[in-house]
């Protein structure tokens, strides 16, 4: 019953200035938000980097030489780019110190009504008998190889193409294929393409209309036998082999990844300043509150409330403003995260989404942070209202 009308009093107190206890509540709801959207932000782009490169099943990522930013463009941000190199280089990496198995691909960009009936779109055509990258969506898809003159869609071209038959036939270089169905979302730059056979290749030089010639491919990806450092490997490819580039898995999204610990160094000093002007906000605020009750709390503990008593219906104003300013900020900054992330030009082309479990410890620390924020700016002014002398605050006037 107690602890009952302690929190309704704390209510009451906050309901006297609702102007100020909204500035308050506004204060840490604008912190909080922010501080979410800076997480979730840089969660959301890391992991994404990170599961795109594990996806794409390969420790090593063999490019021509000056292709290397290309290659992570085509591969994470979905872009339509060219660049080929002779397929000679795939006998070459096979004579490699630890390389375990190699596949390759070839990558053309569809210009609409020049060579097809369909709007601009990626193609990819790979090598089956060595493929382990396509493969095990392929299987998944429609359960076998696919033929001469068959090409099957990314999820994302699925859409883009506004596929609704399970086989339509379109004209890709003048040639006629047909759409066998769609691959399961991989969550890497490969769902926004068409992907082929690499024996439909040969048509589609012949037809004149494409800038690959015989004997060109774009990109070789290496499994590594277990035990060989990536990166020493890579190297030592480099070293043999000037005439290509070589990306590490672990290497994937640097750029990204350079770009991102800028924006982190801004939201960084924001949170700083923001939470530095929140604190001074709740000390002068609570030091108000404080001066305009002292004669209510001389009189409150003249009538037998001790200090304890005191820091609990103060501390209990605090917990509240806290809570809603939070749990406000929470729910903005997460709206945000999911409303803008994906206009960022960084990130609009990779997958973002942040998983519940993520969301739920984001959420949390939004929580923690702004109620703690709060509870530190408030700390001084309730320490000197517990030490107030119930009579001498009584006599002033």
């Amino acid at each position: 019953m107690l602890r009952f009308s302690f929190f309704t009093v704390s209510l009451k107190n906050l309901k006297r200035k609702p102007f100020r206890t909204g500035v308050l509540v506004f204060a840490i709801a604008l912190l909080v938000s922010l501080l979410i959207f800076s997480i979730s932000f840089t969660i959301s782009v890391t992991s994404s980097l990170e599961k795109s490169s594990e996806r794409l099943g390969a420790d090593l990522i063999v490019v021509p030489v000056g292709a290397r930013g290309n290659a992570e463009e085509y591969l994470l941000e979905a872009r339509n780019i060219s660049f080929y190199m002779p397929k000679g280089v795939v006998e070459k990496m096979k004579t490699v110190k630890g390389v375990k198995s190699l596949t390759y691909q070839t990558y053309l960009s569809s210009i609409s009504g020049l060579c097809c009936d369909i709007i601009p779109t990626r193609i990819i055509a790979f090598d089956q008998d060595t493929d382990f990258i396509i493969k095990p969506w392929l299987l998944k898809a429609i359960g076998r190889k696919l033929t001469q003159g068959e090409a099957i869609a990314g999820a994302g071209t699925s859409e883009n193409l506004g596929l609704g038959l399970l086989e339509v036939e379109t004209t890709i270089f003048n040639n006629r294929f047909k759409i066998v169905g769609e691959l399961e979302e991989t969550g890497t730059g490969l769902d926004n393409a068409l992907f082929m056979p690499e024996e439909n290749l040969a048509s589609i030089i012949a037809s004149g209309k494409s800038p690959l010639k015989k004997g060109q491919i774009s990109i070789i990806f290496v499994k590594l036998e277990q035990g060989y450092d990536p990166d020493y490997v890579g190297r030592v490819i480099e070293g043999d082999h000037p005439d290509v580039d070589v990306v590490a898995r672990s290497d994937m999204g640097t750029r990204f990844l350079s770009i991102l610990a800028d924006i982190n160094k801004i939201f960084t000093a924001t949170i700083i300043l923001a939470s530095m002007l929140t604190i001074f906000l709740v000390w002068a605020i609570f030091s108000a509150i404080a001066n305009e009750r002292s004669k209510e709390i001389g009189i409150m503990r003249a009538i037998g409330a001790n200090e304890s008593h005191i820091v609990k219906l103060f501390f209990l104003e605090v917990v509240v403003v806290a809570l809603m300013g939070s749990i406000i900020g929470v729910t903005i900054g997460t709206y945000l995260s999911a409303l803008l992330a994906g206009t960022f030009t960084l990130v609009k082309n990779i997958s973002v989404a942040l998983t519940v479990p993520e969301q739920m410890l984001i959420a949390c620390i939004g929580l923690l942070v702004g109620s703690s924020i709060c509870i530190c700016g408030a700390l001084l002014p309730i320490n000197r209202i517990k030490r107030l002398e119930p009579l001498l605050v009584i006599k002033e006037e």
